[in-house]
């Protein structure tokens, strides 16, 4: 594994992205969705975690982790790309955290479609998020990516149908979005959000906030 050259700096937040191979698709149902997001959980401890548990009838999420290598705010995944926004605990590890989640990924997918070899395009790339209002426009930015889903130009030409774009945010499940709804579910452990600014401290708030974001470049 390379090493980066700009260390991960304690209590700094990132954006974690990548993608997979030459855009390959690297979910393909809703099993290959809910896996990666219950690793997210899983592979964020000091501890070592045993892959092969998630394929027994024991839940990932009581999974003991112990201190934790990073914090997580927010994340999306998409067909064939995810994000994620970190911040790197006091004696964490975004990297340890990446190549964990990453691994036990690619160790699943390869086995249960029978292939072989990478998975993704190279390392994670990762964006260090100097100020406040940019990682506030992070969240936002995370958790309107499966907007193009149903509409890909949106954010060139605008949102056509508010209402639409954001009934489907309600439903789609393998983003973070629904958690800061109040959604309740299992997966809402992935999230550390008191390691995050208190930008939303109500639905309201994070909704006013989403709602600003598509109404930006609303089209007639």
């Amino acid at each position: 594994m390379s090493i980066r050259k700009k260390p991960f700096v304690p209590g700094e937040y990132y954006h974690i992205y990548n993608r997979g191979n030459s855009k390959q698709k690297i979910f393909h149902d809703q099993e290959d969705y809910f896996r990666f997001i219950s690793l997210l959980y899983a592979c964020n401890s000091g501890n070592n975690f045993r892959i092969y548990a998630l394929n027994k009838k024991e839940s990932p999420y009581d999974f003991e982790r112990g201190s934790l290598l990073v914090g997580i705010g927010a994340y999306c995944l998409m067909p064939n790309h995810f994000h994620i926004l970190i911040i790197q605990t006091e004696n964490g590890d975004i990297s340890k955290f990446m190549q964990k989640v990453t691994t036990a990924y690619v160790m699943y997918y390869n086995k249960k479609y029978e292939r072989t070899g990478s998975l993704f395009e190279g390392k994670f790339k990762a964006e260090h998020l100097v100020s406040d209002n940019y990682l506030k426009y992070i969240f936002s930015y995370i958790h309107l990516n499966s907007v193009k889903l149903i509409d890909k130009d949106w954010k060139e030409r605008g949102i056509r149908n508010k209402k639409e774009a954001l009934d489907y945010l309600a439903q789609y499940q393998y983003s973070s979005y629904v958690d800061y709804m109040g959604i309740e579910r299992i997966q809402n452990k992935v999230l550390n959000r008191k390691a995050f600014p208190d930008y939303f401290p109500t639905q309201k708030d994070f909704l006013r906030e989403i709602f600003e974001w598509i109404s930006f470049k609303e089209i007639d």
